[in-house]
């Protein structure tokens, strides 16, 4: 039986939950409950602490996790990132007072504040600069104002956060940090089976089905703006100058496509979420 091991809580939490259901496996009933067992998909999961995840997927203790890959190198575990899982994405940079830093040479000496020591340590460490680390589990923008560190190093979004805080930032991205499906060190038999069922969600996710009629001569034009996967399924209608198109696109930019084939010629356009999918 697979043992995975998924956030209890947090930002990643919902969305992999969420993720795993789609996915067709059993999710649990009461927030609460740390550990169900799947016996119709032979899994296990288990509700942890995403900062705890690698450490028990690293140990061989349970078999895959979901977690953030900020987390799973600031523990600095063993365990083998195998499948980016696209959401929970984030951005690390550092900051400081304006005017004092303008590259990470200029954190020499001084006191970084971090709720991931072991991420920035190991990247300072890697180029050679020698700063004193300061762990915080939260507030991490108020560390300069309150004296506790020169510079801070910590998740940017738009940079809102840290500007009201007085700071700004410098030098170069830390990481870009997501959500990530993480295996144990030796690999764990059954993990094929979830990548496969999650890298399906990530596509009906990213993709819709479209459906449309249209006069068979402008087919070939038609598909220059839709060309699909592979090619689109394209059908008779019972008017033989007519013809139904299927076709899988992106989600993103639909609206786009469905008006550059109506201004073709297209008809009867229609757009269809995707449940679940393989490639």
């Amino acid at each position: 039986m697979l043992r995975i091991a998924v956030p209890n809580k947090g930002s990643l939490s919902e969305t992999a939950v969420e993720m795993l259901q789609e996915a067709g496996y059993a999710g649990r009933r009461d927030p609460k409950t740390l550990h169900v067992i799947d016996a119709d998909n032979d899994v296990e999961f288990f509700y942890l602490r995403p900062r705890d995840i690698a450490t028990y997927v690293a140990s061989g203790a349970l078999d895959v996790g979901i977690t953030g890959r900020d987390l799973l190198l600031d523990v600095r575990q063993n365990a083998n990132e195998i499948e980016p899982l696209g959401f929970g994405g984030s951005t690390f940079r550092f900051a400081g007072p304006p005017g004092r830093f303008t590259s990470i040479d200029d954190l020499r000496g001084v006191r970084v504040a971090s709720a991931y020591p072991g991420l920035v340590g190991a990247f300072l460490e890697d180029r050679g600069i020698d700063a004193e680390l300061v762990q915080l589990d939260g507030a991490v923008e108020s560390a300069v104002r309150l004296g506790v560190a020169d510079a801070v190093a910590d998740v940017v979004s738009t940079g809102t956060t840290l500007r009201q805080a007085g700071l700004e930032i410098f030098g170069p991205v830390i990481l870009e940090s997501e959500a990530v499906l993480i295996e144990r060190p030796d690999g764990a038999a059954g993990t094929e089976t979830l990548l496969r069922r999650l890298r399906g969600v990530m596509v009906a996710r990213r993709f819709v089905l479209l459906d449309y009629d249209l006069p068979a001569h402008l087919v070939d034009q038609a598909v220059t703006i839709a060309p699909g996967r592979e090619s689109p399924t394209i059908s008779p209608l019972r008017d033989p100058e007519w013809v139904a198109v299927r076709v899988m696109i992106p989600r993103r930019g639909v609206n786009q496509v469905m008006d550059d084939l109506y201004a073709l010629g297209a008809r009867a356009i229609l757009v269809t979420a995707i449940d679940a999918a393989r490639l």
